[in-house]
């Protein structure tokens, strides 16, 4: 009987282990470089993201932690205060949830080591409402202020996850630097664009991940997602806390053991070429 016990659970664990493996598979691209730090294989100094919304940083963790931990300047823009998010759990009255996710944004930004971060106010999902050249105003003036050699913004063709609001400060991102190129000041060296794992988006995603899939670049450079950052910053992002284990369906530690690596499109606006 101990024996037939023993055969079941070497069986399960390999089973398990299987299972591991496959799904680290999905969320893996061998075709990125892997570098230590994305900001140090490129020689940024200075870094500023363009986001849409509190915790859109959850996806650079590794990124930014590696870049300060090289000791370059890190600057943040997040558009919105996430005001129209769907809370998990339940932390506030919906009514104060923009109060508590800025606040949530700052502290996690903090957490991060980012030297200087703007939490702006426009409404969460009505950033394509906005007029276009407001925002590249903006964030033009931001760039301005902040010099970054490395701006880390998302594609603007599918926003890493589909949502409008990412599209669009991609874009917005993408029209502040043209405007800088224009005036003839000093612009960005590098743009990185945060990806997920193709594979991931077809087999998990649905009709979303196959859109995301489609529609944004190869990856050039992957890093170390830090998971005891990501998991620190989901505890920070209370009213997303539960976010990602639900939209995954798996624990977040466990999430994060998998998919442990962040993927990155590098362009170099100095050869118009992709970073390899």
């Amino acid at each position: 009987m101990l024996e037939i016990l023993g055969i079941l659970a070497l069986l399960a664990a390999v089973a398990a282990a299987g299972v591991f493996l496959y799904f680290r598979h999905l969320f893996d691209d061998p075709a990125a470089r892997r570098v230590p730090s994305v900001a140090g294989a490129l020689g940024a100094k200075r870094v500023l993201t363009v986001f849409a919304h509190p915790d859109d940083e959850q996806l650079i963790n590794g990124l930014l932690t590696s870049a300060k931990a090289e000791g370059a300047y890190l600057a943040m823009v997040t558009a919105t205060p996430g005001d129209a998010g769907t809370q998990s759990p339940i932390v506030c009255r919906q009514s104060e949830l923009g109060i508590i996710r800025k606040a949530e944004a700052l502290k996690n930004g903090f957490a991060l080591g980012i030297d200087e971060q703007e939490v702006w106010d426009y409404p969460d999902g009505g950033v394509p409402d906005i007029p276009v050249d407001e925002l590249v105003a903006r964030v033009a003036d931001a760039m301005k202020r902040y010099r970054p050699d490395l701006v880390v913004a998302f594609w603007p063709a599918s926003g890493a996850t589909g949502h409008k609001d990412h599209m669009r400060m991609g874009l917005v991102a993408e029209q502040a630097i043209e405007r800088l190129k224009a005036e003839g000041g000093s612009t960005p060296r590098f743009v990185a664009y945060p990806l997920i794992p193709r594979r991931s988006l077809l087999k998990l995603g649905r009709r979303t991940g196959k859109f995301v899939a489609e529609n944004q670049p190869l990856p050039t450079h992957s890093t170390p997602g830090n998971t005891a950052s990501k998991i620190r910053g989901w505890q920070i992002h209370a009213a997303q806390a539960d976010f990602v284990a639900k939209a995954y369906k798996m624990p977040t530690r466990l999430l994060y053991a998998i998919w442990n690596k962040e993927f990155y499109a590098v362009r170099d606006l100095e050869t118009g070429q992709w970073k390899n």
